[in-house]
């Protein structure tokens, strides 16, 4: 308990103000996570599970008696996406992992235009529709912002449990709006860590896009492995 109580209430100062221990720790182990994933490894979804529970905590504001600088209801939210998601994700690569002969939990492939113009209805529709209910939990203006930031980030870990590799550009997409959100709210730290992130979710880009070139078994258009085609969720 004297952990917990501590954990809650520590603070790093930083020149006149203070940045929250738990919202530093939750965006390292997202950091870890995002490298993990980019290196396709099987315990990047649980380190980023951990992550998420902390920043959930976080951006609840002071329902968890924090001083936490706003409430931020997309963000919180979208915590709680994250670990659903990431569950699947577990154990979609751990599957594909076990089934590979050469061990690889996930080999990187293009998603179809069909499932692009989707992705892309999903993001503009699912944002217009969350705008009015964030706003009616009095989430942090602009709002609009908030339900960008969560359906990009559904979307995004969503293509990444399936191995598409357009997942990093829907993250680059998120760090464009999110960035100039959570440094209006106050979240620093998340903020820096998020302009970290759109450099790192290019080079991710390209990583997986030279992996998707030199592993996909020739004349395989599917997104995902071969190994993982007989057996993966649908």
């Amino acid at each position: 308990m004297d952990f917990l109580r501590w954990l809650f209430e520590a603070q790093i100062p930083v020149g006149g103000s203070a940045l929250v221990l738990r919202e530093v720790l939750g965006n390292i182990f997202g950091l870890l996570s995002a490298l993990g994933g980019m290196r396709r490894k099987v315990w990047a979804w649980p380190i980023g599970i951990i992550g998420n529970l902390l920043l959930l905590t976080v951006f609840l504001g002071n329902v968890f008696g924090a001083a936490a600088p706003a409430t931020l209801w997309g963000q919180a939210a979208r915590q709680i996406m994250f670990i659903a998601v990431a569950v699947y994700g577990w154990y979609r690569w751990k599957q594909g992992q076990e089934s590979s002969t050469q061990g690889r939990a996930i080999v990187p492939g293009w998603a179809s235009n069909r499932v692009r113009i989707a992705l892309i209805a999903a993001m503009v529709a699912g944002t217009a529709a969350l705008t009015p209910l964030f706003d009616s939990l009095g989430s942090y203006p602009p709002v609009w912002a908030d339900a960008w930031t969560f359906m990009g980030s559904l979307l995004a870990t969503y293509g990444m449990a399936k191995g598409w590799t357009e997942f990093w550009l829907i993250w680059v997409a998120v760090d464009i709006v999110g960035v100039p959100l959570l440094f209006s709210a106050g979240y620093y730290a998340s903020a820096v860590m998020y302009l970290f992130y759109g450099f790192f979710t290019l080079t991710g880009f390209f990583v997986w896009w030279r992996a998707e070139k030199r592993e996909r078994p020739s004349g395989d258009a599917g997104p995902v492995a071969a190994a993982l085609s007989a057996g993966a969720l649908k």
